[in-house]
């Protein structure tokens, strides 16, 4: 049977970023054997719960909202975007139930920052930086390097330490969050590029750039998809009394 990958809609208020966006992720999931559940963003908890209970890993995609600031007890910078109520509640139930039962997590630019302020974490609300632009957008395929930390998840399933991004954010992760290390930052500003779960049985990493808008000609962002869903393959239901606090 094909593993089953929750997405959350990327957004509760823009269905044409939607029908934009989404099929790109549903698409690489879909090659590399898995089947993609979509999660609609204004989904009721009941609804969210009914459709996690069929799933074995939850990719969070990214999204043109910003974390409410208000979650990691920061004021609103000026360019910070509006919150998106109905997709928070989704990725936090969806959170939630692979923390609990160790589900593998794939978070992808929004979804980065969601799984980082979930965790407790903080975000530089706006990159400032003069030498790289982190908002250079889809039209540019590769925008800049990442430099991945030797001996990480990331490193061994890319099998390199540098790696060219495709990127479109302007806030990025700043204080990790519980459980959380980072494992890529940019060479040129030092921005955090990845984060990726410190427990080795589970399965947990999250990426600032946009590898699904790269699957199809570039082996490194293959390899993401390939390694998250094999990840989903072998996943085994786990007792959630065995859980850990985050």
């Amino acid at each position: 049977m094909k593993p089953r990958i929750a997405i959350p809609e990327p957004t509760s208020f823009d269905p044409e970023y939607n029908q934009r966006s989404l099929p790109q992720y549903v698409d690489a999931i879909e090659a590399e054997g898995a089947e993609a559940v979509v999660i609609p963003a204004n989904a009721t908890p009941y609804e969210i719960a009914r459709l996690i209970t069929r799933c074995e890993g939850v990719l969070l995609p990214g999204s043109p909202a910003d974390v409410d600031p208000q979650k990691f007890g920061a004021q609103r910078h000026p360019r910070t975007a509006a919150a998106d109520h109905g997709r928070d509640n989704v990725d936090e139930l969806l959170l939630q139930d692979a923390h609990n039962l160790h589900k593998p997590v794939l978070g992808i630019c929004y979804g980065l920052q969601s799984l980082n302020v979930w965790r407790t974490g903080t975000l530089v609300q706006h990159i400032e930086s003069t030498s790289v632009n982190h908002e250079a957008g889809r039209k540019v395929e590769f925008a800049h390097d990442v430099q991945i930390v030797p001996a990480s998840r990331l490193s061994r399933l890319i099998g390199s330490h540098r790696v060219r991004v495709n990127s479109s954010h302007h806030q990025s992760a700043d204080l990790p969050g519980d459980g959380l290390q980072v494992v890529a930052k940019c060479p040129e500003d030092g921005i955090i590029e990845a984060l990726e779960g410190a427990s080795p049985e589970h399965f947990v990493l999250a990426v600032q750039w946009h590898p699904e808008r790269t699957y199809q000609a570039d082996a490194p962002s293959k390899a993401i998809f390939r390694e998250f869903v094999k990840a989903a393959t072998e996943w085994k239901p786990r007792e959630v009394s065995e859980s850990v606090d985050r």
